[in-house]
């Protein structure tokens, strides 16, 4: 099974909080992780950087955006908590909260604006992405090298020898 994207995880992420306890983030990763059955492969699957586990990313990009939506709040370092907010969405029976969904809180509209891109290139708040913005660094970082391998072995090969 391929690890779900971070707005796959949002729902089962505020699901944790459901009981209006306070909750730590590590609790959320290890709880979602065993309900979706991952494999340690998969769990052990590192982002290009080397430093975190994709699936602890994206668990975690899917807490920021709950959190900016107002859906949970921080109550102290790594730890969170069900709003009002939060059990409204869970009471409505919802079956997936995306950015879509989110985007009808001010407060997200707020945080999207502010982590929006460049006009020109990819907006990190279409709501049809479904990779974090460290996986949108990467594609482009790849992107760019790539063109720039092609550009010089183009110059390489016009150098006469």
């Amino acid at each position: 099974m391929p690890i779900p994207d971070y707005q796959s995880l949002m729902l089962p992420f505020l699901k944790i909080g459901a009981d209006g306890q306070e909750h730590s983030l590590r609790e959320a990763i290890e709880s979602i992780a065993a309900t979706l059955r991952l494999s340690e492969e998969e769990l052990g699957e590192l982002l290009p950087s080397g430093r975190q586990s994709v699936f602890d990313n994206r668990v975690g990009w899917a807490r920021t955006y709950l959190k900016n939506a107002g859906m949970i709040e921080s109550t102290r370092r790594g730890h969170f908590r069900i709003t009002k907010r939060g059990k409204e969405t869970l009471a409505s029976g919802v079956e997936f909260i995306n950015n879509k969904l989110l985007k009808q809180y001010q407060e997200f509209q707020d945080f999207m604006d502010a982590v929006r891109t460049d006009s020109r290139d990819t907006r990190v708040d279409n709501h049809q992405a479904v990779a974090t913005p460290e996986e949108l660094l990467q594609q482009a970082y790849s992107s760019i090298r790539s063109s720039l391998a092609s550009e010089l072995l183009q110059v390489v090969k016009g150098c006469s020898a």
